[in-house]
């Protein structure tokens, strides 16, 4: 799977763009501000109808204009599929497929596979503990439609219950009230929560062996998946824990308190890592990521890498070029300042090559 070419119309910088792109490596060039990854975000929210920085849609419609269209065309083996996504701002969200519109926004989920990687990403070893189930999220729904749609299902129950928790203002609430919601988190929570078990099993080797590619030398890694779901199932904490809530006003247990725990040699990643460390491991993550994606899918996800050589130099550039360059990956779009760095890069590397120098919302291809 590649994608062809993607359309801009009023998409956060871009009032008109097309950009026509290679089948293995793309790279987008310019100074910060231009646009770089906001066109690596055009092409996310075309696989997954929605922008990966977690924007509203009326923040994404280009200054005053109220709407937005993205259009694409993807190649998955003989065929070419067309993508429309039309955002109206005030208006329901259309994406269509072939000229059909999706009657649920979620069914899109997982058809044109994608991984991210940007700067912000070290969020998910220095954050809080949302940030690494959402990327857990990402990588089961883009797999497993009914593990979306669990998903789903909870969170809008969870909002029900926390709703009612709310309204009572501390005071004592039915019981009876409360086992309604509490019967409807139990089936999704459990799907959830083995869902995420067997992501942890597998994907910890994908981990591990992307890290040392990247590293160049074996250290232990280790993801350590906490979930009140392993010692009992949710109904026995949601009675436990129900005097609690009601004085909290939420819901105190559940796989939204779920987290993931990263250790770099039997050591916490979070408390003791250095900004090298971490760095490095977070891209491995999304690496892993990738590896796990493609073994469950039909076709190879993109792989778009937003300003991520800055602060690496020139050997572990070249030595990540070269791992992502390898048969088992797919089409791959870079984001850059430096055009001296992705000219001498491309020039060691005997692929099929794309690049556009960004300026004010503007793609020009180099000659």
């Amino acid at each position: 799977m590649y994608l062809q070419q993607i359309k801009l119309t009023n998409f956060k910088n871009y009032e008109q763009q097309m950009v026509d792109c290679a089948p293995r490596l793309n790279a987008f060039v310019g100074r910060n501000g231009m646009g770089k990854t906001n066109l690596l975000d055009a092409i996310y929210y075309l696989c997954m109808g929605k922008s990966y920085f977690g924007l509203n849609d009326q923040y994404i419609a280009r200054h005053e204009t109220g709407f937005f269209r993205l259009e694409g065309s993807f190649r998955i083996g003989e065929r070419t599929e067309r993508m429309i996504a039309k955002v109206q701002i005030r208006q329901r969200k259309v994406l269509e497929h072939n000229g059909a519109p999706y009657d649920r926004l979620s069914d899109h989920v997982g058809r044109y596979p994608v991984v991210i990687v940007v700067p912000d990403d070290t969020a998910l070893v220095t954050e809080g503990s949302e940030v690494r189930r959402r990327f857990m999220d990402n990588t089961l729904s883009q797999l497993d439609p009914l593990y979306l749609q669990q998903l789903i299902i909870y969170n809008k129950v969870l909002k029900q219950r926390n709703a009612l928790l709310k309204d009572f203002g501390g005071r004592p609430v039915s019981g009876g009230l409360l086992e309604v919601y509490d019967q409807q988190l139990t089936e999704p929570a459990a799907y959830i929560y083995q869902g995420r078990s067997a992501f942890m099993e597998a994907f910890t080797p994908m981990l591990q062996a992307a890290h040392q590619a990247i590293v160049g030398e074996a250290e232990t890694v280790e993801l350590l998946y906490r979930s009140q779901l392993a010692e009992a199932e949710l109904d026995h904490w949601l009675v436990q824990n129900r005097d609690k809530d009601r004085v909290l006003e939420r819901t105190t247990a559940g796989i939204h308190r779920d987290d993931l725990v990263f250790q770099l040699a039997e050591q916490p990643l979070k408390r003791l890592g250095s900004q090298g460390q971490v760095k490095s491991f977070v891209l491995a993550l999304k690496l892993a990521q990738y590896a796990y994606l493609r073994a469950g899918k039909d076709r190879l996800p993109l792989l778009l890498l937003d300003d991520i050589f800055d602060k690496l130099d020139p050997s572990r550039v070249e030595q990540l070029l070269t791992f992502i360059l390898a048969e088992d990956f797919g089409q791959v779009f870079i984001s850059d300042t430096d055009p001296a760095r992705i000219k001498g890069l491309l020039a060691k590397f005997a692929t099929d090559h794309r690049v556009y120098h960004i300026a004010d919302g503007i793609a020009t291809p180099y000659e």
